[in-house]
């Protein structure tokens, strides 16, 4: 009878739990189990992404401009004199003085007035391996009578006597009156040019006093200090050499396009150079884009002033950074087109116009001395 009821008892226990399986497995079969569940949150996630293949470095732009062979010395050609250097004590910025060197080309003759060209921030124009290499270039040209014969002047922003002279990686903003001087739009600097340095040149040498043989340039600051000046004495400087001008709100250089559209016309000619990759009005202090501030669009604005108002404008924009890579590189076309106008004889007989521009020494003429 005992055996009897256990086994009763065992089939109840039996049917009880296989009704209650009956009952939860619907139930269990609609829940995912922790493995599937973690699989899930695992693929819901966020994931790390991949390594990707490193991207290649955007190219430099200014890696593209090199110097071309009228940059550079070519056997043959005669080569100009550098002299100097010379200190010229200032009125205009008492207490302050001009350091400058004369180039003097091999062809000069003390008979015959010459051109004269003028560059701002001489040290960085006159620089052996530096990015404009002027010597070189007028050196080349003269001699295949592409530019007329000239004398060039480099000058450096003026300094007092116990400042430093600029160097290739200060160009004196910290060290001398270089952001004065270049970036006020005031006729000051034109003094030093027009009534300090050019009565010392025409002591020593002949130069023409036509002002349409009168150039001047510079870079950045520079630039915009050359157009300073034949805007303030175009009876002196007619033909200006702009590279990467700051034609910004430095000392409120931003007003020149509005400025040429309001004045009447000056007899300037003058030659942009910049590169959308110049400053382009944020500076890292900078909260917000600045107009006033883009170096490109200032230029550009120039450019688009100067020709609205008729005149003798050319310019080319790059991919130049701010710097000297494509002035540069176009240095010897910027220099033809501004005095592409100098006298030429037409005659076919003229042999001499028809040979290369030779130094005086090697024609029989000795050459100035210092």
């Amino acid at each position: 009878m005992l055996s009897a009821m256990r086994r009763r008892l065992t089939s109840i226990l039996y049917f009880s739990i296989l009704a209650a399986a009956l009952v939860f497995l619907p139930y269990a079969l609609s829940r995912p189990t922790a493995a599937v569940h973690a699989a899930a949150l695992q693929s819901s996630a966020p994931q790390a992404s991949s390594p990707q293949p490193a991207q290649p470095a955007a190219p430099d732009p200014d890696a593209f401009y090199k110097l071309g062979p009228d940059s550079l010395p070519q056997d043959g050609v005669p080569k100009g004199e550098i002299r100097g250097p010379f200190i010229l004590p200032s009125n205009a910025y008492p207490g302050t003085q001009h350091t400058f060197w004369v180039y003097v080309p091999a062809q000069y003759d003390p008979a015959v007035p010459a051109s004269l060209m003028i560059y701002n921030d001489g040290h960085a124009f006159l620089d052996s391996d530096g990015d404009m290499r002027a010597q070189n270039v007028m050196d080349n040209l003269i001699w295949r009578r592409e530019l007329p014969v000239m004398l060039a002047v480099f000058i450096n922003p003026g300094r007092r006597p116990d400042q430093p002279e600029p160097t290739a990686t200060e160009w004196g903003d910290n060290t001398t009156n270089r952001r004065v001087e270049y970036n006020a739009l005031d006729d000051k600097y034109a003094r030093v040019i027009t009534e300090e340095l050019l009565p010392s040149l025409y002591k020593d040498y002949n130069i023409s006093k036509d002002p349409d043989r009168h150039g001047i340039g510079g870079s950045s600051s520079g630039a915009i200090a050359a157009f300073t000046v034949a805007w303030q004495r175009p009876d002196v400087f007619r033909k200006v050499l702009s590279n990467v001008g700051s034609f910004v709100d430095l000392r409120g250089g931003d007003a020149y396009p509005d400025l040429i559209r309001k004045s009447d016309k000056k007899p300037i000619r003058i030659f942009l150079c910049d590169g959308r990759n110049d400053l382009r009005g944020q500076r890292p202090t900078d909260t917000a884009y600045k107009p006033s501030m883009d170096w490109f669009l200032q230029n550009v604005r120039m450019q688009e002033a100067l020709t609205a108002k008729g005149y003798d404008v050319n310019y080319a924009w790059g991919m130049n950074k701010h710097g000297q890579k494509m002035g540069g590189a176009i240095l010897p076309d910027m220099l033809r087109w501004l005095w592409r106008d100098h006298a030429v004889s037409t005659d076919p007989k003229d042999l001499v116009e028809r040979s290369f521009n030779a130094s005086k020494a090697a024609s029989g003429t000795s050459p100035q001395k210092p």
